[in-house]
């Protein structure tokens, strides 16, 4: 695989506490230089980002970032708000807690509380694989199905553990086919990158791909 078709599919991504608006801009301008699919950095950003690449690149943005166990309507309220500062794509955190109550309905309610915050803009929903066993991943892989999202993805990068090939071997065979899967945390270099998409993944969220 080619590495501009691998870079297609990454979301260059900066989301540490201590981002500061020159290496925010030094990541817009690599994801410009190698058009990957979107930059994703912190929602304080979002309207100086969107301001800066226009329609050179896609904006992507985090919600409920990382642990996911806010209110449902606070994390609503992040999402207007990124939308309405430019926001293209939102990353949320599902509440990790739901899940392991077997409260699946509530997570169903909040994902698509959060679609309907972002219409036409894609959805993607992490659900901190390290997290879950792998019971819980396969009925999230089904909640999420129904949700009305467009992406399940692994993990925020900020837990115990990232993405493993075989959680995205797992996500893509029990996820409906109207939902991709996005790889995030630990994908360190080209050939890992190559990895995980034949494994399934169509998007990758790494920092590590462009130096």
């Amino acid at each position: 695989m080619e590495e501009r078709e691998i870079l297609s599919k990454v979301d260059h991504t900066l989301l540490k506490q201590t981002a500061t608006w020159e290496q925010i801009k030094k990541i817009c301008d690599d994801a410009v230089s190698h058009r990957t699919a979107s930059v994703c950095i912190p929602p304080f950003f979002v309207k100086q980002v969107k301001e800066y690449v226009g329609d050179r690149m896609a904006v992507c943005t985090v919600i409920g970032f990382p642990n996911g166990n806010m209110t449902t309507a606070s994390k609503v309220f992040e999402t207007k708000d990124a939308v309405e500062n430019g926001a293209d794509e939102i990353d949320m955190v599902i509440n990790v807690g739901l899940v392991k109550e077997e409260k699946d309905g509530e997570v169903l309610e909040e994902i698509r509380a959060v679609r309907a915050a972002c219409p036409g803009k894609i959805l993607k929903v992490i659900i901190e694989t390290c997290l879950l066993t792998r019971e819980e991943k396969i009925r999230m892989c089904k909640v999420v199905t129904e949700s009305g999202a467009d992406f399940i993805k692994t993990s925020t990068g900020f837990s115990t553990g990232g993405a493993t090939l075989e959680d995205v071997t797992l996500m893509r065979a029990e996820s409906g086919s109207n939902i991709k899967v996005k790889a995030a945390g630990g994908i360190k270099d080209m050939a890992d990158a190559e990895e995980f998409i034949k494994a399934g993944a169509d998007r990758l969220g790494t920092s590590r791909l462009i130096s």
